[in-house]
């Protein structure tokens, strides 16, 4: 078993000048559109209740819970649909938010999902990238961190249901 003992990889007053920089960013693109974020449960749900509140837009919010880690730290590799949308997509600005793009196959399904509904526009926002892990190519359009291949935890995202409340973002080795 891992032992769990996390060490801080990026700080909470990194992230929330990441996380202003990328609001200043989308505020920036979407002045004056309608905006809907979808965030991906459950690891995206504190870092889009940040970036809501500091992008000062009226924007509408809807959620997909989706799963390809079934346990442990290594993904199954198969994507599947735990929740689905409530909100029409169709002729809308997608932003989809997203707290860590690790091999790429959970967010790649879910933006082929949001493609087949007919979006005016879907664009995608990480907080936090690992390229070295990439099963798929990705195109980030609002990107806060690169990181190196390390297991992270905080700030929303979690080992187990574990460590998800940490304000820092760590790693466990």
């Amino acid at each position: 078993m891992m032992q769990a003992k996390p060490k801080v990889l990026l700080t909470e007053t990194e992230i929330r000048q990441a996380v202003i920089k990328l609001a200043a960013d989308i505020r920036r693109d979407y002045e004056g559109k309608a905006l809907l974020l979808i965030g991906i449960l459950k690891g995206s749900f504190i870092f889009l209740a940040d970036l809501v509140r500091e992008l000062g837009l009226p924007v509408e919010i809807d959620f997909i819970k989706l799963s390809s880690y079934y346990s442990g730290t290594e993904t199954s590799g198969k994507v599947k649909v735990e929740l689905g949308l409530k909100t029409e997509v169709k002729g809308r600005h997608v932003l989809v938010v997203e707290d860590i793009v690790d091999t790429g196959t959970t967010v790649s399904f879910a933006l082929g999902y949001l493609k087949r509904k007919g979006p005016a526009s879907l664009k995608l926002c990480v907080l936090v990238d690992k390229p070295a892990r990439h099963r798929v190519p990705i195109h980030i359009d609002y990107l806060g961190f690169t990181i190196p291949d390390r297991f992270i935890v905080g700030y929303g995202t979690d080992w187990n249901e574990k460590f998800r409340y940490l304000k820092d973002i760590c790693y466990i080795e």
